[in-house]
């Protein structure tokens, strides 16, 4: 597979990053869990899979907020049905902060919309990451779980948001193309900036059985090629309420909770708040983030 995404293998190097101080990062609390979700290619349901996977984790008691990271082709108000009056662009500009364009979302989640349609976004500046990581920091801060819907593919927004978070999750889809493009991501992300570990979620699975398959097609080029870890964290079956709840605009949780789909979402949900947190970072980049505060005597 490896020839499949041709090249020379792209020299490592490091984005500027900030490491917050160690005062934010003692405070009382768990630390917030930093997941970022992304794909190799569009089309693999990656966005619907942030925003049911958020409602979800808001039924399990967490408190969810979801940066909506492809900054020049935004799409998670509109899967949600959300009309945002201000977007990630304005915090770029300089005209509003993070905590000013915060949305509510469903069931209690909260969502920083990107633009739609903004080319100059679709790189950010040393100085605009700089930005984004203080601010997206203090918000963090006071969530469980953040989660980090990255653009499709391998752009710097892409692999610079992935590298940052805690957890990188890799959808994929039983398509040839969706596993080619999955493997040029873990590629690159392995090679420019030393990810080590990442976990793979299968979207639109006709089965168990064909999940596993899809899965093992992929570890199998990973191992060989690359020498990382990937995990199968679950998958999400093939299901047509997914797209009913698209076309209207809601969480799938909200309108049919009892669709095969609904409930693998629930079933990720616990599982994610399980994972282990791991002892070193995953990659040269890796922000620490700072713990929740707790009231006094928790």
């Amino acid at each position: 597979m490896d020839n499949l995404v041709g090249g020379r293998d792209m020299p490592f190097r490091t984005h500027r990053s900030v490491l917050l101080s160690e005062d934010l990062s003692r405070r009382g609390g768990p630390a917030t869990q930093v997941i970022a979700v992304s794909s190799g290619k569009g089309g693999v349901g990656k966005s619907n899979i942030v925003a049911n996977l958020a409602v979800a984790l808001t039924r399990v008691g967490k408190r969810v907020l979801i940066l909506d990271a492809d900054l020049g082709l935004g799409n998670l108000d509109v899967l949600l049905g959300l009309v945002p009056r201000h977007t990630i662009e304005d915090v770029l500009v300089g005209t509003h902060t993070l905590d000013e364009i915060v949305l509510k979302g469903p069931a209690g989640i909260q969502v920083l919309p990107a633009s739609t349609g903004v080319p100059r976004l679709t790189a950010l500046t040393d100085a605009q990451q700089l930005m984004i990581q203080e601010q997206l920091a203090q918000l963090a801060a006071e969530m469980d779980i953040l989660l980090i819907d990255t653009g499709a593919g391998i752009s710097p927004n892409v692999t610079f948001f992935a590298s940052a978070a805690d957890e990188t999750m890799i959808v994929v889809s039983p398509e040839p193309t969706s596993l080619t493009d999955a493997y040029a991501l873990i590629k690159v992300l392995t090679r420019q900036y030393r990810e080590r570990r990442f976990k793979v979620l299968v979207n639109q699975a006709k089965s168990p059985r064909e999940a596993a398959e899809v899965f093992g097609k992929l570890d199998v080029a990973v191992d060989h090629f690359l020498h990382v870890a990937v995990e199968l964290v679950g998958a999400i079956p093939y299901d047509d309420y997914v797209h009913l709840a698209v076309m209207r605009q809601k969480a799938l949780s909200e309108l049919f909770p009892h669709a095969p789909a609904a409930q693998a979402f629930q079933r990720l949900a616990h599982q994610v708040i399980q994972w282990p947190r791991p002892g070193l970072p995953k990659s040269s980049v890796q922000l620490v983030w700072p713990r929740a505060a707790t009231p006094a005597g928790n």
